[in-house]
């Protein structure tokens, strides 16, 4: 029971970061920024990379997204280039929105996975106790 707890506290931390990296994104859907080398860049949306481990817990981490950058146009931007094209950042809402979704989804899992343990647990330690 205890394995699972650690299991399900793992899924949390990865379910953690999801969000992280989806808060992170939605706050900075508008941050854009220049395309040209030796400026500044628009915002690096972020994603989260997961590895299932042999013990069956997970291991997550924070990753910049593939394919980062768009072209915009913004010819009043000091940012942009003399064709007013500025790089804005690779964010689609309605994606960010589904990982939030399974954030929430995967949160709930988890702590159900957790208090189940623990009723488990003292299940047990009852049917113990009245056995002594």
């Amino acid at each position: 029971m205890v394995k699972a707890l650690d299991i399900a506290l793992t899924g949390l931390n990865a379910h953690s970061n999801k969000l992280s990296a989806t808060a992170s994104n939605v706050a900075n859907i508008r941050t854009s920024g220049s395309l040209e080398e030796g400026k500044q860049a628009p915002y690096t949306p972020l994603t989260t990379q997961q590895t299932t481990q042999a013990d069956g817990s997970v291991r997550s981490s924070i990753v910049d997204r593939a394919n980062p950058f768009a072209q915009g146009y913004d010819p009043n931007s000091p940012l942009a280039d003399e064709n007013g094209i500025i790089g804005i950042p690779n964010i689609d809402i309605n994606e960010e929105m589904t990982n939030l979704a399974k954030a929430q989804n995967g949160y709930e899992s988890n702590i159900a996975v957790i208090k189940t343990s623990i009723e488990m647990s003292d299940t047990l330690l009852n049917a113990i106790d009245e056995e002594a």
